[in-house]
């Protein structure tokens, strides 16, 4: 057993054998200058500042051989997947399914739908496709998850205040031990970041714990471990 001792509001023990690395979300249209965020008027460089610590954690996560699993937020390209309340949100013009600077708005197998270089997936590593905000909504993450035998969770990506958010909501009462890397974390809004990630660690933990992604890095092997696949 590992354990992260400044994780508040308490420290964070998790086994390697049963955790995985979450990246939701590292999307070009969310985080590249020019794409669809950015053309909302966002600035890219709030959630761009997650890169480099996400690339080191994922250096080291892989090294261990610690599950990692991605996720894109993304429709088919018929939108049938896609609710009225969410297609109709947005200024004309800048909706889900219409012309973006990077390819069609949140669908699947578009340039902007991608996830960034820095981050891109190795072949093995699940990518999971979501239509909601949540990681769990309509998708295979938690057959995946418990056919790993996964029960801990670190969780890292973008929007904190949204994507990240409603997946540790939905993980948590799954059953999920949740740790929120908070520099491996981003939102458009300081405001939004900050109270997000106290609003998971208040009252004990009421849906997991915060720390820093160098917290994790000092308390991993510094020699590969095999993890079972099934």
């Amino acid at each position: 057993m590992l354990t992260v001792a400044a994780a508040r509001p308490s420290p964070y023990t998790f086994d390697l054998s049963t955790t995985a690395l979450l990246v939701i979300d590292m999307q070009r249209d969310f985080l590249e200058p020019g794409g669809f965020g950015e053309s909302l008027g966002n600035d890219v460089g709030q959630l761009r500042r997650t890169i480099a610590p996400l690339t080191a954690l994922l250096a080291g996560a892989r090294a261990t051989g610690l599950t990692v699993v991605h996720t894109r937020e993304g429709h088919l390209p018929d939108l049938s997947d896609c609710p009225p309340a969410k297609l109709s949100r947005g200024a004309p013009s800048k909706r889900i399914g219409d012309p973006g600077p990077k390819g069609r708005i949140l669908v699947r197998g578009e340039y902007g739908h991608d996830i960034v270089d820095e981050l891109a997936p190795l072949p093995g590593e699940p990518v999971i496709d979501k239509p909601g905000k949540g990681a769990f909504y309509a998708t295979g993450l938690d057959a995946l998850l418990a056919g790993r035998r996964i029960r801990s969770l670190l969780v890292t990506g973008v929007t904190t205040e949204v994507c990240v958010h409603t997946t540790v909501r939905e993980a948590n009462d799954r059953g999920y031990e949740c740790l929120v890397l908070a520099d491996c974390v981003g939102s458009y809004f300081p405001e939004f970041q900050r109270v997000g990630l106290d609003m998971i660690a208040a009252q004990g933990g009421i849906f997991g714990w915060v720390a820093d992604s160098t917290e994790v890095l000092a308390v991993l092997p510094t020699n590969p471990v095999l993890q079972p696949s099934s």
